[in-house]
């Protein structure tokens, strides 16, 4: 990794530069290959104050470049919150890399392997499931039946051959389709 430091409108003294390298030298530990790391820290003076601008860009591999900048009246401290922004950067590409990395239909092809199977494994299984309609019910029978159970609703053949559908409303009441 490349490490650039650089001040703008101050003089950064060894004990900055080592802090800002060690800073820097902690991002390592992400495992993301970064290439080049530039720190850039400034001065200015806002209504006779001394505000301190630090900016990390971390280039990475086939990624975007991650710009982190932070003000702050101690430029120590402004070091530390734009290290732990920049660790929160690479700790959720760090995550999405590794926890989020679902096999694809695409890397299946790639493979050589039969697609058809795959994709039948990747697809939601249904299993049928025989209702008991085999008499017709009388309505009140379906209703005690319902009541007793813990079921939402119940489906029957009514005694004119009608398929229906007795249901618990929100209301407390029952529904019949």
């Amino acid at each position: 990794m490349n490490i650039s430091l650089t001040g703008r409108g101050l003089e950064l003294t060894d004990t900055i530069k080592d802090h800002m390298r060690s800073s820097i030298e902690a991002l390592k530990k992400y495992n993301m290959d970064i290439i080049s790391a530039n720190a850039v820290a400034s001065s200015q003076h806002k209504k006779g104050k001394e505000h301190f601008n630090v900016e990390f860009v971390l280039n990475l591999p086939q990624k975007h470049t991650i710009v982190i900048s932070q003000n702050d009246g101690d430029l120590h401290a402004a070091i530390d919150i734009a290290l732990e922004r920049a660790e929160k950067a690479l700790r959720r590409l760090h995550d999405k890399e590794v926890d989020h990395h679902k096999t694809g239909l695409n890397e299946i092809k790639s493979e050589n392997v039969d697609v058809k199977e795959v994709a039948a494994e990747l697809e939601d299984e249904i299993v049928p499931v025989e209702l008991e309609l085999y008499k017709p019910r009388e309505v009140e029978d379906v209703l005690n039946d319902l009541k007793e159970s813990g079921k939402m609703f119940d489906i029957f053949i009514d005694n004119e051959d009608k398929t229906r559908v007795l249901y618990k409303r929100n209301d407390g009441k029952f529904g019949l389709y």
